[in-house]
């Protein structure tokens, strides 16, 4: 018995004031901009069209609002794995900071002292991985910039994130996974999309 092959659809949060300066949010609870609550509200209207038989959220504020203004609050469900990197003691900071004082520096390489490294990202990355592919039928994700990343990375299969960091994201944008084939061909169907977004900029 034939079935269409699913899709996990992953947006990205609004923009928040973190994000237009580049400094790392992680787990820092900030709230989306004024520009970040309208570009919410578009997304929403980019996303009417489709159908989910499961929505997910992180826990962050970031997240849930985006969720919220997006139309899906009522039947989104919260997922603690669906959180930001963990960025320890650069939770705050630009790269030209970190990389200031730690010149060869590469999140997707390295990690960040005091808060996750690569290999632990990718493991909780691989965890949603497996939840997902468990569901028959579409899926819609919120989450934050470097985990979706992540995300697409361990959907394809790869490990070593290292080149993950050249997946460029903007607030409030659209990508998505799914298959070539079938089941056993996952690929990133879609990266970034933000035509939807007024002036969208793609910090972390």
């Amino acid at each position: 018995m034939s079935f269409t092959l699913p899709v996990v659809y992953l947006a990205r949060h609004g923009e928040t004031e973190w994000s237009l300066t580049g400094q790392h949010t992680g787990l820092t609870d900030l709230p989306l901009t004024q520009r970040g609550e309208q570009n919410a509200r578009r997304l929403g209207q980019r996303l009417k069209e489709l159908t989910f038989v499961k929505v997910y959220t992180s826990p962050l504020t970031r997240a849930r609002r985006t969720c919220e203004l997006s139309g899906y609050s009522a039947v989104a469900e919260v997922d603690g794995d669906l959180v930001e990197w963990d960025y320890g003691e650069y939770e705050g900071r630009t790269g030209d900071e970190i990389r200031s004082k730690r010149p060869d520096w590469q999140l997707f390489r390295d990690g960040c002292p005091g808060g996750e490294s690569p290999a632990q990202v990718i493991e909780r990355a691989g965890r949603v991985v497996r939840r997902l592919r468990a569901v028959r039928g579409d899926v819609l994700l919120f989450t934050s910039g470097h985990f979706i990343r992540a995300l697409a990375w361990r959907w394809i299969g790869l490990d070593n994130m290292l080149n993950a960091r050249s997946l460029m994201l903007t607030t409030a944008s659209l990508s998505a996974l799914g298959y070539e084939v079938n089941l056993s061909r996952p690929v990133i169907r879609l990266w970034n999309d933000n035509h939807h977004v007024v002036e969208s900029e793609g910090t972390p």
